[in-house]
Parts: structure tokens; C-alpha cells; sequence
């Protein structure tokens, strides 16, 4: 296969791989938005999708970190990212159609991991990068979880002498607010994946002399983005409004302000995250804080498997595909 091909296949994969980034992860906007009837569906991915594109343009530190920081790009071939590519599109598409939450960056930084090793073993790692990533992994569903705790705590605090009516109608019209923050920083640090890998793919072609993010890659893969959302995951919208905890305006609000704020600080650092363990980890954060009995730790405990076998499930779809593909062409 001409690199000219793999090339253009490449571009391809990670336009498929953006476009269900925004498929599976339009509930992280918009999903307790919808369960709180703030607006309505149709309204809600309409703000999601102009929102979503705009962050995907704002900048493009996460992306010069995946492109740079997971495996070395000296050391990349165009057939290992397409493997990649293919490996975390396939496993987040399963998921999504399941209705699972996962996170489409581990899926990503998965489907690097399993086809670079495959490929030129341990050397190829950058065990640097990868700490980085995996420290804002870790620290960001925590920091999501204690701040929807305690933005909730402080709300209720400030309300306490409104009727829970008139608490409830006020946070239905923030929340719009809430929302429309959360849809653009899920655009500030996922978008930002699918342009990495692109331009990891341009220099290992020899189109780039050095890593930097074109501006028709930009818009490609936000508008690539932006279609997925504007389709929309509705079983994971399901999932994520309503089975994790039910939720009101004023939970949804403080869940969704929280998760933003977690995100958009993460994005401004080039650490790319999930989003999803973010917004999820908010969610029980804001609804604990009314009684632990109040989350449905069941369907808690079915989102962290998911979770957990993200990237060794993409590693291995990925390096599958790897050998599959080196040995056909």
C-alpha cells in the first residue's frame, strides 16, 4: 500500500474517530441538560454541535501532546496510526451502540499504546508523556467528583431559605449556561486528539517538516465532531442523565459547571482527559451530596469496568490490526 493511500486512509480513520468521539461523549454535554428538561433534545445537540466546533478551533495544546507525548514520532509508521485509529474507533463505536460511557481518549492513547508496541516494543514509548497523561487521568475524575460535591454543598448553602421550586426553575435557565461551558471545553480537549494523530501522520509523510496542526485539520476534525454530536448518543444520553442518579436542575448545574471548569483547566495544560470520567464523576459527586443511597452505584460500578478495560480492549484491537495490516500490504 503507497503511503499516499495509508495517508488519505489515515485522515479518513481519524475523521471517523472524531465523529464518534462526538457520538459517545454529546452526553457529557448535554445529557443532564436533556434528564432535566432545561431543553429540549433537539435544542440541546443543536447548542452541543456549534459549541463542540468552536472549542475544537480554540486552540491546539492537547494535541501537540498526543501527536508528541505517547510514543515517539520518530519512530511512527503510517501503518501503526492507522492501526491505532482503527482500533479506538472500533472499540468506542462498540461501546457507544451499547450505550457505555467510555472514554474515547483512552480508547485513543490505547490504540497508540497496543500498535506501538507491536511495532518497535517498550522503546517507542515516551514514559514521560505517558505519566503526564496518566497523572491527569487519575487526578481529573477526583477533582470532577469533589468539585459537583462541593459547588453543590455551596448552592444548597446559598439557597437554603428559597423554596425548593423556585431553586429548581432558577438553575433550569443556568444550566443552559452550564451546558453550553461544558459542550465547548469537551471541544477544547477532545477534538484535539483526532488532530494530533493527523499531524503525526503529515510528518511521518513528509508533508510537515515539523509538528503543527494545519487549520483545514482544524475544522475537519471539529466539523467531523460536530456531526456526531448533532447525532447524538442517545443511549448514553440515557445512561448518563438519569441511571447514574436522577437528577435535578440544581445537580445538573453543579455537575456540569464543575466537570467544565476540571476540563477547560486540563485543556489549557495540554493534558488530554476523558471527558466522560469527568462529567460522570460530577454527577456522583452532586449526587451524593443529598445521600450516598441516592447514586445507582450499580450502574457506577458497569461505568469504571468500562473504564478499566478501555485501553488494554484498544490495545488489543489495535495491534491486531497492526499485524493484519503489515502482513496484507
Amino acid at each position: 500500500m503507497s503511503d499516499l493511500i495509508l495517508l488519505i486512509a489515515i485522515i479518513a480513520a481519524a475523521l471517523i474517530y472524531d465523529f464518534f468521539n462526538g457520538f459517545n461523549d454529546c452526553a457529557n454535554a448535554i445529557a443532564t441538560t436533556v434528564s432535566t428538561r432545561a431543553l429540549s433534545p433537539r435544542a440541546a445537540i443543536l447548542m452541543a454541535w456549534v459549541l463542540n466546533f468552536f472549542g475544537a478551533l480554540s486552540h491546539t495544546s492537547v494535541a501537540a501532546t498526543v501527536g508528541k507525548g505517547v510514543i515517539d514520532p520518530q519512530q511512527v509508521s503510517l501503518t501503526l496510526v492507522l492501526a491505532a485509529l482503527i482500533g479506538a474507533s472500533v472499540w468506542t463505536g462498540m461501546a457507544s451502540f451499547s450505550g457505555i460511557p467510555v472514554s474515547v481518549t483512552h480508547s485513543l492513547i490505547g490504540g497508540l499504546l497496543g500498535a506501538g508496541l507491536v511495532a518497535s516494543g517498550f522503546k517507542i514509548i515516551i514514559f514521560h508523556g505517558i505519566k503526564k497523561i496518566i497523572l491527569a487521568m487519575i487526578l481529573s475524575p477526583i477533582l470532577g467528583f469533589l468539585g459537583g460535591l462541593l459547588l453543590i454543598v455551596v448552592v444548597s448553602w446559598i439557597a437554603k431559605n428559597s423554596s425548593f421550586r423556585k431553586v429548581n426553575q432558577n438553575f433550569k435557565r443556568l444550566q443552559i449556561l452550564s451546558a453550553a461551558w461544558m459542550a465547548f471545553s469537551h471541544g477544547m480537549n477532545d477534538a484535539q486528539n483526532a488532530m494530533g494523530i493527523i499531524a503525526m501522520a503529515l510528518v511521518s509523510y513528509g508533508a510537515l517538516t515539523s509538528f503543527k496542526v494545519p487549520l483545514w485539520v482544524m475544522i475537519a476534525c471539529a466539523s467531523a465532531m460536530a456531526l456526531g454530536t448533532s447525532i447524538g448518543g442517545w443511549k448514553v444520553i440515557k445512561t448518563m442523565g438519569s441511571k447514574v442518579f436522577k437528577l435535578q436542575p440544581v445537580h445538573g448545574f453543579s455537575a456540569e459547571t464543575s466537570a467544565a471548569a476540571v476540563i477547560a483547566g486540563m485543556s489549557l495544560i495540554g493534558a488530554p482527559i476523558s471527558t466522560t470520567h469527568v462529567i460522570s464523576t460530577a454527577i456522583m459527586g452532586s449526587g451524593s451530596s443529598t445521600r450516598l443511597s441516592a447514586v445507582r452505584w450499580g450502574i457506577v460500578r458497569n461505568i469504571i469496568i468500562a473504564w478499566i478495560i478501555t485501553i488494554p480492549a484498544a490495545g488489543m484491537v489495535a495491534a491486531l490490526l497492526y499485524l493484519l495490516i503489515r502482513s496484507l500490504f
